[in-house]
């Protein structure tokens, strides 16, 4: 299966479960001023899929959900071939990149800068993105 390709899955015969990728780090070009686009710094992101029914509970085959490995590459591309703003744009991209692609049930995007460019002390900014399809 090709990471464009959507899933062969059906909601009758499985459960639900949760794909999560997580501590995903990628070099992007993110911020708000152009240094920070320019220059780019390391974000980190945490992805989840829900789906209602996945029949890899019972088939087991990958066939029968969505591939974490193509999930991750899909995010990391996107996430460093794009240049934003801000982390919520960013984080809503990839939510639609994800939804259109391996059509989740729902979808959530964490993107965080764990070396903000402030001058106050944090262990680092995140954005939290969560959207359900319609």
């Amino acid at each position: 299966m090709s990471a464009a390709e959507p899933p062969a899955r059906a909601a009758a015969g499985g459960e639900p479960v949760r794909i999560e990728v997580a501590g995903l780090a990628v070099y992007a070009h993110l911020g708000v001023t152009a240094a920070e686009r320019e220059v780019g710094q390391r974000i980190v992101l945490d992805v989840a899929l829900d789906l209602r029914g996945c029949r890899a509970t019972v088939s087991d085959e990958l066939a029968d959900t969505i591939d974490y490995g193509a999930v991750a590459r899909s995010v990391a591309e996107a996430a460093a071939g794009s240049s934003h703003r801000t982390l919520e744009r960013l984080c809503g991209s990839l939510a639609d990149l994800l939804a259109e692609r391996f059509k989740p049930d729902s979808v959530t995007v964490r993107a965080a800068k764990p070396e903000p460019p402030m001058d106050l002390a944090v262990e680092e900014v995140a954005v939290e993105l969560t959207r359900d399809r319609a």
